[in-house]
């Protein structure tokens, strides 16, 4: 047990063989996802229930392709600092395929507390809204992710703190992106009791992006949705969410607009104040409460 917390340090010439044993299983889960999203498509068309928008269904494109082209940039960077991080602690473990499943638990529960704190603090929020600002409800959603979310690494360097070897942390994190893809469709109901007890399913995650009162901040698991019933942020789908966020958008394609239009707010709510404490609020304050201060 010793020696499997001892594994050596990790040279930085072998980043390159690092990279290519970390897989690119988003990359390759691509045209699997694009086929699924053509399929969706036409069937929503086919049965009547027009739970598509094409603009908005474009903006979501756009963006995910941003957000692809944006990893590939940086993929790089993130190997090296988590290998510098592996290299910094002396409980290194060895690359073996069952740390997986400790990996995966300790990344979802990181992961967790990372979207609730999104909903919770502008800034953070900032880096999410595009996430919630589609006001249909399917697999195009999955792909409306920030170009700037980068900035939540900083809720993750636990798991790799804890001594993960760099190629099982960046397997995980592509296992939790892709897991979340299926669960953004209406065309799947409630499954097994015990399923939607344990994990979150696409009727679980329509009440996350419901903007009705009695949805709005919940369920924020991205594999697990136990962490939202002990934590206290669950809540089971009832009536169809009403999806979108409470300021409808109004420039559906635009992918610079959906990323940074919260700055742009965020940017005009603190020239309007010359007192620190307000600025700091209108910057870092809860989203609910500085909508709510807004409107008076």
């Amino acid at each position: 047990m010793s020696d499997f917390f001892g594994s050596p340090p990790i040279s930085l010439e072998n980043i390159k063989h690092l990279e290519r044993q970390s897989g690119d299983l988003i990359i390759y889960a691509i045209p699997i996802m694009f086929l699924l999203t053509i399929l969706e498509i036409w069937y929503s068309w086919y049965s009547g229930r027009k739970n598509y928008d094409t603009k908005e269904s474009l903006g979501s494109l756009f963006s995910g392709l941003g957000n692809v082209a944006i990893n590939v940039f940086f993929k790089i960077g993130f190997i090296y600092g988590s290998v510098y991080i592996y290299n910094l602690v002396p409980w290194r473990m060895e690359l073996n395929w069952w740390t997986l499943f400790p990996c995966l638990l300790i990344y979802d529960f990181c992961s967790y507390w990372a979207h609730r704190v999104s909903h919770f603090n502008r800034f953070f929020w900032a880096t999410h809204v595009i996430h919630h600002s589609a006001d249909h409800y399917n697999l195009t959603v999955s792909f409306r992710l920030s170009w700037v979310q980068h900035f939540k690494l900083l809720f993750f360097l636990p798991v790799a703190f804890l001594g993960f070897h760099p190629v099982i942390f960046f397997i995980v994190n592509q296992i939790s992106v892709l897991f979340q893809f299926w669960q953004h469709t209406e065309y799947i109901g409630k499954l097994h009791p015990v399923i939607e007890r344990l994990v979150v399913t696409p009727s679980n995650h329509r009440v996350h992006h419901g903007s009705d009162e009695k949805y709005i901040d919940k369920n924020f698991g991205a594999i697990f949705i136990f962490w939202d019933k002990l934590l206290g942020t669950y809540q089971p789908e009832e009536e169809k969410p009403t999806y979108g966020i409470t300021t409808k958008m109004t420039h559906k394609m635009n992918p610079l607009h959906l990323n940074f239009h919260e700055y742009v707010s965020i940017f005009e709510d603190i020239k309007t104040t010359k007192k620190l404490k307000e600025k700091w609020f209108y910057i870092f304050g809860k989203p609910g409460e500085i909508a709510k201060l807004k409107k008076k």
